[in-house]
């Protein structure tokens, strides 16, 4: 009842500056979608959600990190964002109780699946340098299960999926905020990005 969110939001995509201006030229074109084993939300096309200044940091690491780039993926010279218009749609929304219960149901499910055939289950992983769980091979092994068991009973699928992740360091000494919290948005219907935008820059005002 409540996974329709009957709303827009602003998503923006950090990615060579020449993937940038192809995806705006073309409105034929998308980005790609992400399908590797460790995506924290699962495959799709990736997004932070009304947040282009961590996307352009995220993506300026990449530059300074080639060795985090996906197989096959070309690196990135000049560091750049794209703004998407999306509609959530019928949305795995893990900011609310019913969609967090669904996971949970799907990592049960999941986990009956690997023990009947003698098999473990994959990890969340660290990387070198990061505290941070930054291979998140369980999350996504679970919610594209979650998934698969929609297709398989001929429930509805899902639009998006979109979760908030505590990271990074406290803002100050005892805060309960950090400093790299963010909304990650993920799109599998490639139908709910209404459009692709060049950000414009913000302006201050005295």
């Amino acid at each position: 009842m409540y996974s329709t969110l009957p709303h827009f939001v602003l998503g923006f995509h950090g990615c060579d500056k020449a993937v940038a201006e192809e995806i705006i030229s073309h409105d034929s074109k998308h980005l790609e979608r992400s399908t590797n084993s460790y995506d924290w939300l699962g495959n799709g096309i990736y997004f932070w959600e009304n947040n282009p200044a961590r996307a352009l940091e995220y993506a300026t690491f990449l530059k300074d990190h080639p060795e985090r780039i996906s197989s096959g993926k070309k690196p990135i010279k000049t560091p750049a964002v794209v703004g998407a218009v999306i509609d959530l749609g019928y949305c795995l929304n893990l900011l609310e109780a019913h969609s967090l219960d669904v996971v949970k149901q799907g990592f049960k499910t999941l986990q009956d699946i690997y023990r009947s055939s003698g098999l473990e289950l994959p990890r969340n992983l660290g990387v070198r340098g990061s505290k941070e769980l930054l291979l998140r091979n369980l999350d996504c092994a679970v919610i594209e299960a979650v998934h698969t068991f929609n297709e398989a009973s001929g429930r509805p699928a899902y639009d998006t999926v979109r979760g908030m992740f505590i990271e990074g360091k406290p803002i100050y000494d005892g805060a309960g905020i950090f400093d790299k919290s963010h909304i990650q948005i993920c799109v599998r219907n490639q139908n709910c990005i209404k459009g692709y935008f060049h950000p414009r820059r913000q302006v201050d005002f005295d």
